[in-house]
This record gives C-alpha cells, structure tokens and sequence, in this order.
C-alpha cells in the first residue's frame, strides 16, 4: 500500500520565492528551483482535491451551445554535455447542441535522449451523451492509449475500448446523489511483438455522493471494466473537510484492481491539505 501527504500553503515564504526569480542568481543558487518545487506540490494536492469535484453531480451539465475547447503544446531542447529534447501537445474540444454534448481530448508526448527515443505516448478519448430528461440518459465512450516503443510481448503497444449504453440518477437531491451507468463494447489490445486480440468489453460506473453537513461530504467513485481477458477495477473513496475558509483536508482511499497482473491489488492511501495565512 503506498500512503502520500501531502500539505500546501500559501506562506510569507513562498509569496517571498515568488518574487526571487527576477534575479539573475536564481538559477545559480537554487531558489528558482525551490520556488518550481513549490509549485509542484500545490498543483499536486489542489489536482487530489479535484477529485471529488463532479460537474455533474446533481444535474446535467450545461456548456456553451456550438463549439469551444483549448489546446496547448509545449517543446524543450537541450545540448551541450548531453542532447535530449521534448514535446509535448494536447487539445480538448467540445461541441454542444441542445441535449446532444460531444467531447474530444488528445494528448500526445514525445522525447529523444541522444537521438534516441525515450517516450513515444499518444492518448486520446471520445465522450458522447444525450440526455432525455433529469435523470435518465445515453453514453458512447471511446479511448484509445498507444505507446510506440512497446517491443516485447509484456509491453502494450495499444489498448483501446469503444462503447455505449444508458445512465440513470437513482438519487438526486442536495445531501445525497448517487448516478450509475452501464455499457457494452468492443475492447482491442496490442503488445509489443504485434500479438493483438479483439474481445467484447463491459463497462460499468458509479458516482455516490453525501454530505454529512455544510463542512463535511464523502465520495465514493467506481469504475469497471471486463473482457474476457481481464477484470479492472476502480474505487475512489473520499471525504473532504472544511475546517474554515482557510483551511480544507481531503483524505482517501484508492483501489485499483486488475487480475491479469502478479499483484491484483494496490490500494493507496492520501492525506492533502490546503493552508491559507
């Protein structure tokens, strides 16, 4: 079991690092490096509070009519001692008509140590709903992961799923929401030595949501997948506190569940907390 803690907080120090970097010594000396690090640790435990957050947790979300979405890409190259050099680019785009919402993500990263290439990462997903009413509505759900320097048969070169099926709010009122959604689809697997297989995949999800009171609510996230080449499973059980306007802990227990490994289960535990003075 892996256990994290994570604290941020927003300090005279850090508000006085913020400003460091407008020295020429910065980088000599280390404070920009500190002040990076600090950054790091902030995104990393404001991204373990974002994980209860749900945008469509008691109702359907609304979006911008037609299309909108973001894109970015980001390139470093270093030589000298050593050659290696950097890419990185993503987009996400969504298009919105009436009850119709249909999303598009892609990431993609690449990089070369001494012209050779040491990651090779391409990700991209497709998320379709249709809502009929309040509670009751549509999925399909498309993903596919490739890493390009998968070379033997341990290794997954791609993996991917593309299904579809109906989603249902059981419960929806302002303590407690709980939404359950279900599909069928197709799963295809690659590994390195170009071995593929092709099977029917299930896909199941549930969102459980309750608050205790005004500064306390738990969530309980999970997420299935079947094929008749494994059995993965998700499940993310959380519960956020709000101490004051200034001070809020989120503490959870993760499960991830895959029987085609050795080890079938890991299971981590996180502690973050977010301090404002």
């Amino acid at each position: 079991m892996t256990m994290t803690l994570r604290i941020a907080g927003v300090s005279t120090l850090a508000l006085l690092l913020a400003g460091a970097p407008v020295f020429a010594q910065a980088t000599l000396t280390g404070t920009e490096a500190l002040n990076d690090r600090l950054d790091d640790i902030n995104e990393a435990v404001t991204d373990d509070l974002e994980r209860a957050e749900d945008n469509a947790r008691f109702g359907n979300p609304e979006f911008q009519q037609g299309l909108s979405g973001s894109a970015s890409l980001g390139y470093s190259g270093k030589t000298g001692n050593n050659e290696s050099q950097e890419f990185s680019a993503g987009a996400r785009m969504r298009y919105a008509q009436g009850n119709w919402v249909q999303t598009v993500g892609i990431a993609l990263d690449f990089a070369d140590v001494e012209g050779v290439k040491s990651k090779e990462d391409v990700f991209g997903v497709y998320d379709a709903n249709y809502y009929f009413n309040d509670s009751f509505y549509g999925f399909v759900l498309g993903r596919v992961e490739s890493n390009g320097l998968a070379a033997t048969a341990s290794d997954t070169q791609t993996d991917a799923f593309l299904g579809f099926g109906p989603g249902y709010r059981v419960v929806n009122t302002p303590d407690m929401t709980w939404r359950v959604q279900a599909g069928i689809g197709v799963r295809y697997e690659k590994d390195g030595a170009d071995n593929s297989e092709t099977d029917t995949g299930y896909i199941a999800s549930s969102r459980f949501f309750y608050k205790f009171n005004e500064n306390i609510f738990a969530t309980n996230d999970t997420d299935i997948l079947k094929s008749d080449s494994s059995l993965a499973i998700n499940n993310d059980l959380g519960v956020n506190f709000k101490m004051t306007d200034a001070f809020s802990t989120r503490v959870s227990y993760l499960t991830e569940y895959n029987d085609s490994r050795a080890i079938r289960t890991d299971n981590k535990l996180g502690v973050s907390l977010v301090m404002g003075f």
